[in-house]
């Protein structure tokens, strides 16, 4: 691009003109112009870096990680670190760092799969280093505090990364058949549905419901809710207008979940978003006999008058039953038949 054309299309005259710019407000405007950078496809026998970024795990979810890279062919290279351990914190930021930086660089991985989220991802973010990770596309697959990553990554690198399961997540059929056609299988038009039938319903939080209607398309981003309130304000938030946005929580109460919508709505562009495709919030029902919105009144109140489509209950979140997205392609959401559609892969 050229500078002139740079500066017209971001409305930058003023960086042109010698004007005051903050050098974040600069950073972020170049991280959305960046290409995007589609990773390799898995295949079966393929070599997966186990990693822990954030949380350190039990021995019973490593043995879990093991039986899923098994169940799906491939083999297992663990960090160097994966089983350090610091306080809440799977060791220190210079090892959890190491573990990630390594999986990208080493050449014999071909993807980068987090065990598990919990807390700590954030703290990695300022020392990443980025080019490493652009010269190196390879699948990175996690959910949860993993968000930050995703983010940050596809910022500063604009590789598809993969907001999925965990390495230790339990794999029925329809979260393996997502997995599979979102990272070893990919086709364009793959649709994602909300469920229907009442063994895919154990609880109310999983009943889905349409909060705005409508069909819009854009690019996917978003990730745990939580998360993207910790990235408010810093270089690595998220650009959300024209895109559709997926979100997810866990373990909130309905009062809390409003707190972080209208942190959003207000320091964010997420009122410009084309869509909002909400997932399970599992375990975020007021307390019983507590002074509450329901879970379903609050996010009305929040999103239903945004005159953008909204809609809740898509298969993903702190659940077992989890579809598998990958960051920034195009996708469609429509409200009226309950659909995710991905219109092109993740991967080549």
């Amino acid at each position: 691009m050229k500078r002139r054309d740079f500066f017209t299309q971001t409305s930058l005259t003023g960086l042109a003109a010698g004007l005051p710019l903050s050098l974040r407000m600069i950073e972020n405007v170049f991280s959305e112009h960046r290409s995007l950078l589609k990773p390799p496809r898995l295949r079966a026998g393929a070599t997966v870096a186990l990693i822990a970024p954030a949380s350190p795990f039990t021995e019973e979810k490593w043995l879990k990680a093991r039986q899923n890279f098994e169940l799906l062919g491939f083999k297992i290279k663990e960090g160097q670190h994966l089983h350090a351990q610091r306080g809440y914190l799977a060791g220190t930021d210079e090892q959890r760092l190491s573990d990630l930086h390594g999986a990208f660089e080493d050449p014999d991985v071909d993807a980068v799969w987090c065990i598990r989220g919990g807390y700590g991802c954030t703290r990695l973010l300022p020392q990443i280093d980025f080019e490493r990770i652009r010269k190196n596309p390879k699948p990175f697959i996690g959910y949860s505090d993993v968000t930050a990553l995703h983010l940050a990554i596809q910022r500063r690198t604009g590789l598809v990364t993969f907001h999925g399961p965990v390495a230790a997540a339990d794999f029925p059929e329809n979260t393996l058949q997502h997995f599979r056609a979102a990272l070893m299988e990919p086709m364009a038009n793959y649709e994602i549905k909300t469920p229907s039938t009442l063994t895919e319903l154990p609880g109310d939080e999983f009943r889905p419901f349409a909060i705005a209607p409508g069909k819009a398309r854009g690019k996917l981003t978003g990730g745990n809710l939580s998360l993207l309130a910790a990235l408010t304000g810093t270089s690595f938030s998220p650009v959300f207008k024209n895109k559709i946005v997926f979100l997810e929580d866990v373990g909130e109460q309905p009062y809390r979940i409003d707190r972080i919508l209208t942190q959003l709505l207000q320091a964010t562009d997420l009122s410009a978003a084309a869509a909002i495709a909400l997932g399970v919030f599992l375990d975020c029902q007021p307390k019983p006999s507590s002074l509450s919105l329901t879970l379903e009144d609050m996010l009305r109140d929040r999103l239903g008058g945004l005159g953008i489509p909204v809609i809740y209950g898509l298969p993903f979140g702190h659940v077992a039953h989890q579809a598998t997205f990958p960051y920034n392609v195009e996708a469609e959401l429509n409200v009226s038949d309950g659909t995710l559609t991905l219109l092109e892969a993740g991967v080549n």
